[in-house]
C-alpha cells in the first residue's frame, strides 16, 4: 500500500500527518492537520463489499446521511487503484463518546447516543439504497467462515476459543423470526459518535461503512455491547446500558439482542 499513501502525502503536503491508532475499522487512518483538517484512510480492498471495510461504500453512505441532515463527515475525495481504496473526509468537531467524560456528563452522553439511534432509525426505509438485512447479512457470515475470515482472536468473551464453524452453527441456529427493518448504523459503538463537549449534542457520525436497512436490534445489541465493555469502556457499565434502552424507548429482546452480537463477530 505504499504507493496511494505517498500520492496522497503529495497532494496533502502542506499538512501534518498523524497516525490514529484508535478504532477497530481494518483501514490505516491518519489525520491531517493544517488550514483545513482532514482524515485520511487506506485499505486493501475487501473481497466482499458488505464486510464493512470498503471505503467506496463508506463514502456513499457518508454522503447519503449529510444529504438527510445527519451530522457526517464531508467526503473531499474516495478512490481505488492497484487493488487499495483510499478515502478522504473533512474533520468534524467534537470528542468521541469513547474519550474520558466527566461522570456528571456521562448520563447526557447516553441520552444523545440514544436520540440519535432513534432519528437514524426514523429515516424512511424506502429512501435508503443500502441493504444490509438478514439476506445480506447471513450470506456474508457463511461466506467469511468458509473463506477464513472471522477475526478468531477477536471474539467476545463467551466465544473465546470457538472456531468458525461453532460460530456459523450457533448463528444459523438462532436467527429471529422476525426483521424490524429500519436505517441502521450498523456498528454503532462509543467511538464512532462524536459530540460537542459543551452543548453535548452529536457532531458526528463515523465508520458508516455497514449502514443501511437492517432490524433496529443490529444497532441496539452493539450499542448496549459497547456500554457495558467495562475493560474498553469502564466509565461507564450495565446501568448505562439500561440507560440506553429506556431513552430509546425499548423493552429489549435479550435473543435478538444476543443473535446481532453474534452475527457482529463475522464482520
Amino acid at each position: 500500500m505504499e504507493g496511494i499513501p505517498g500520492l496522497l502525502r503529495r497532494r496533502y503536503h502542506r499538512h501534518e500527518w498523524n497516525p490514529v491508532r484508535e478504532g477497530m475499522s481494518g483501514a490505516a487512518v491518519w489525520r491531517l492537520d493544517g488550514r483545513s483538517a482532514y482524515f485520511v484512510k487506506i485499505a486493501p480492498q475487501p473481497e466482499h463489499p458488505d464486510s464493512g471495510f470498503c471505503l467506496r461504500a463508506e463514502a456513499e453512505r457518508l454522503t447519503w446521511l449529510r444529504d438527510r441532515g445527519i451530522p457526517a463527515p464531508e467526503v473531499v475525495e474516495h478512490g481505488t487503484r492497484d487493488g487499495v481504496m483510499w478515502l478522504v473526509t473533512i474533520a468534524v468537531p467534537g470528542r468521541s463518546a469513547a474519550a474520558p467524560w466527566p461522570q456528571g456528563q456521562r448520563g447526557a452522553v447516553v441520552d444523545a447516543l440514544a436520540d440519535l439511534t432513534r432519528t437514524l432509525h426514523a429515516l424512511p426505509v424506502d429512501d435508503c439504497p443500502f441493504d444490509r438485512g438478514l439476506a445480506v447479512t447471513l450470506t456474508h457470515a457463511r461466506q467469511a467462515a468458509k473463506a477464513g475470515l472471522v477475526d478468531l482472536d477477536d471474539l467476545d468473551d463467551e466465544r473465546c476459543g470457538w472456531d468458525a464453524e461453532q460460530l456459523l452453527t450457533a448463528l444459523e441456529a438462532s436467527v429471529p423470526a422476525i426483521e424490524d427493518r429500519v436505517v441502521c448504523h450498523g456498528d454503532l459503538c462509543l467511538p464512532n459518535i462524536l459530540l460537542d463537549p459543551e452543548t453535548l449534542e452529536v457532531t458526528g457520525v463515523i465508520d458508516v461503512g455497514r449502514l443501511g436497512v437492517a432490524d433496529r436490534y443490529a444497532d441496539l445489541a452493539l450499542a448496549t455491547r459497547s456500554l457495558s465493555q467495562e475493560d474498553l469502556n469502564p466509565q461507564y457499565g450495565p446501568a448505562y446500558a439500561k440507560r440506553f434502552l429506556a431513552r430509546y424507548g425499548i423493552t429489549p429482546d435479550l435473543g435478538r439482542i444476543a443473535f446481532y452480537r453474534l452475527l457482529d463477530e463475522f464482520f
